[in-house]
């Protein structure tokens, strides 16, 4: 084993990386659907009251300032001088309301801001007669002037600009705020509700793809028949999968068990009679192989859960590289920090990095030397730990990359000889996953296949 050369960690994109985009989650979207929704039913509903107000309102300011108008034409028709200066003195004081005479020269702004004002001058010019004029200033002077005539004579009536337009009555706005919010609260919980059973299917899911076919039941008792109808399918789903799991265990394993007495009785009978020195070593590296490969099998039917704890990256490594430095086809690296520690299983994660460093030595060996040169190499990066066993061989096609952990798949073709069962790489990912971490291969740059592990920092 030599460490004097540290390598980096980082020679190629390493897959464990590589996430495709979090975009909005079914719940947000369902709520913001449901929120645009009910927002655009208010405000046609507040323009539909809108429109349905304008007509009656405007008649009923049309009728308020032809009653004002007409009341302060009688009065100051029937009434003397001395009676009118006084009258309209009252009317400017108490009322609000200032009578002025009208000139040829005045100038003046039609009151027509919006569609009420303009439907309320017509009802008003109706009620007072044609000549009759509604303005909004006269003589650069603001408010809400009416222009009549007594006898003959134009007369201005200056009144408040309230008397005409919307109602300025806060209690509507209150109703419209508080609409608005329970229709936002509506809308969540109505997403609530909808999503609710899709996230226990996907929690479901989740759990049996990781083999807890008992954690992945699901209700068949939900009010809902359609949802009703998907978790018992999903139900009945599990426990298919559940007891084919179980049948391939049991079969995997019987199978290994029933092939373990005639190769004990072969290896025994090749020892005792095979008399050729060369044919008794190549019998019994066969039967070697084929007990490792029954071994493999064992190891991809194992279907309990790993008990995952602290353990020391670096004592895990140093004995798979010590387990492995006889070999003369073989020089291993290691770049590890000290004291690096994982959340995982310790027999189960010295068994992969066995697989890996067993995978490289077989189909990792440089073409030039027929030595396999592999780096180990590690680092800590927020929670996790980043793991990476990497060789110096021929590396792999693009597109047989992902397949190679695929069970009794072996990239012949762009590797060296095989002769495997196809299970190793597949034990790893597997294992991995088990232990709540990821794996990913990936070419290197330099040349070689790099195994990427990512697990939980301790």
């Amino acid at each position: 084993m030599d460490a004097t050369n540290p390598v980096p960690l980082e020679t190629a994109p390493a897959p464990l990386e590589m996430r495709p985009r979090r975009g909005f989650s079914l719940f947000w979207r369902t709520f913001f659907f449901l929120a645009l929704l009910l927002f655009g039913s208010i405000v046609a509903w507040l323009q539909t009251f809108r429109a349905l107000e304008s007509e009656p309102r405007a008649i009923q300011n049309a009728q308020q300032l032809a009653s004002l108008v007409n009341l302060s034409r009688a009065a100051l028709r029937y009434s003397d001088a001395i009676a009118r200066v006084s009258l309209i003195k009252t009317l400017a004081d108490e009322e609000r309301v200032r009578i002025t005479p009208r000139e040829p020269k005045d100038k003046y702004e039609v009151f027509e801001s919006d569609e009420l004002s303009e439907r309320t001058a017509e009802e008003l010019k109706l009620r007072l007669g044609g000549g009759t004029v509604v303005a909004s200033s006269v003589n650069g002077q603001k408010g809400l002037w009416v222009g009549f005539t007594i006898d003959g004579d134009a007369y201005w009536l200056l009144t408040d600009p309230s008397k005409i337009g919307p109602s300025r009555n806060s209690t509507w706005i209150i109703w419209l705020i508080t609409a608005a919010a329970l229709s936002l609260a509506g809308a969540a919980f109505i997403a609530r509700l909808i999503n609710r059973p899709l996230k226990q299917l996907s929690f479901a899911a989740s759990r049996m793809r990781d083999g807890d076919f008992d954690a992945s039941l699901l209700d068949e008792k939900v009010a809902t028949s359609e949802i009703r109808e998907v978790n018992i399918g999903f139900n009945r789903m599990a426990e298919q999968l559940s007891k084919i799991e179980q049948d391939r265990v049991i079969m995997l394993a019987g199978i290994s068990h029933d092939l373990r007495t005639p190769l004990a009785r072969l290896r025994l009978e090749t020892e005792m009679s095979v008399t050729d020195a060369d044919a008794r070593e190549h019998m019994a590296a066969d039967i070697t192989q084929l007990d490792a490969i029954i071994d493999k099998f064992l190891d991809y039917a194992r279907p309990e859960p790993p008990r995952l704890e602290r353990v020391s990256l670096n004592a895990v490594v140093d004995a798979a590289v010590y387990a492995v430095a006889d070999y003369e086809d073989m020089r291993v690296t290691v770049t590890i920090p000290d004291d690096m520690a994982v959340l995982a299983d310790e027999v189960e994660l010295s068994r992969v990095i066995a697989n890996l460093l067993e995978n490289a030595r077989r189909y990792g060996k440089t073409p030039e030397t027929g030595i396999a040169l592999v780096d180990i190499a590690a680092k800590a990066r927020d929670q996790w730990v980043l793991i990476k066993v990497r060789d110096h061989g021929m590396g792999v096609a693009p597109e047989t990359l992902s397949k190679l952990t695929r069970p009794f798949f072996r990239g012949d073709a762009a590797r060296t000889a095989a002769t495997g069962a196809g299970l190793g790489l597949a034990i790893v990912e597997k294992t991995i996953h088990r232990m709540g971490g990821v794996f990913g291969l990936a070419n290197t740059g330099s040349g070689g296949l790099a195994a990427h592990i990512k697990l939980r920092r301790s």
